[in-house]
């Protein structure tokens, strides 16, 4: 197996030592590369009019033991979160979309639900860490807690090392951890140093290696079906918390609410 993380890359390097009927292949690969997950070695040979047998030793040159093996190898590095298309069509986005929702909510007890909301009502500070794409993220989901409590904080900021800050976490805190699929090599590393405080694991399933080393983990469905992930779930499952939240600041909390809403009008900050 290759350790290219495109199949266009591999082609290029081989291309010049290709034959002819191999470079029909190539040319038809490199226009068509979910022909690779989607089309059969008959149906590639058919499109590319070569035959099986040349198919089979086109995938071998590239390094492949197989069409088979680029096949899993490339729907290996989707489970990674790196973008491969796949077939489908609008209706099927729908579809997955409602499956990731539903995945993601079953998997949560209603009862490890308010645990957290309590906690994150009651902590004395609520420090919430977000990289690369759960960055976003982590914004949105202090924004919501803002609403309801002081003192929630959002790590790293821009250009920020985060030791500075993890040396005085202690265990009157509450430490959302957002670690979605393709994280930073630190992140286990952080997972590792909190183990022991309060902490709750929002991630895809590959997030679960973490189970032993944080308080709360809420597994969150990403989808396979498109070339990148959607959010969708874990946006919804931090709206559940943030809702459940407010159950638990519901009198000071209405009251910040409140509050705040009279400063955006007094400063007159949105439209």
């Amino acid at each position: 197996m290759p350790k290219s993380t495109s199949i266009n890359k591999l082609i290029e390097k081989q291309y010049a030592s290709l034959s002819p009927n191999a470079r029909n292949i190539a040319n038809f690969i490199q226009q068509n590369p979910l022909a690779v997950i989607t089309m059969s070695v008959a149906d590639i040979a058919a499109a590319s009019k070569t035959s099986k047998a040349t198919v089979s030793r086109f995938f071998r040159q590239l390094g492949y033991e197989s069409h088979q093996d680029a096949k899993s190898t490339m729907l290996q590095k989707r489970d990674k979160g790196f973008p491969v298309a796949q077939a489908g069509n609008k209706n099927d986005s729908f579809s997955q979309e409602i499956a990731n929702l539903e995945s993601s909510f079953q998997g949560l007890s209603d009862n490890e639900i308010d645990d957290v909301a309590r906690k994150i009502s009651s902590a004395k500070r609520v420090i919430i860490f977000g990289y690369r794409n759960s960055y976003p993220m982590a914004i949105n989901f202090r924004q919501q807690l803002k609403q309801l409590r002081e003192n929630v904080f959002l790590l790293p900021q821009p250009g920020q090392t985060i030791s500075e800050d993890v040396v005085g976490f202690t265990n009157d805190d509450f430490i959302i951890l957002l670690g979605f699929r393709r994280r930073p090599r630190i992140f286990p590393k952080l997972v590792e140093q909190l183990n022991g405080k309060t902490t709750l694991l929002l991630a895809d399933p590959s997030g679960q290696v973490f189970n032993q080393q944080v308080s709360h983990l809420f597994v969150c469905q990403l989808g396979q079906s498109q070339p990148f992930d959607s959010y969708a779930a874990p946006m919804a499952v931090i709206s559940l918390i943030c809702n459940r939240v407010f159950k638990y600041c519901a009198g000071e909390g209405q009251q910040r609410a409140a509050a705040i809403s009279d400063l955006y009008n007094e400063f007159d900050e949105l439209s």
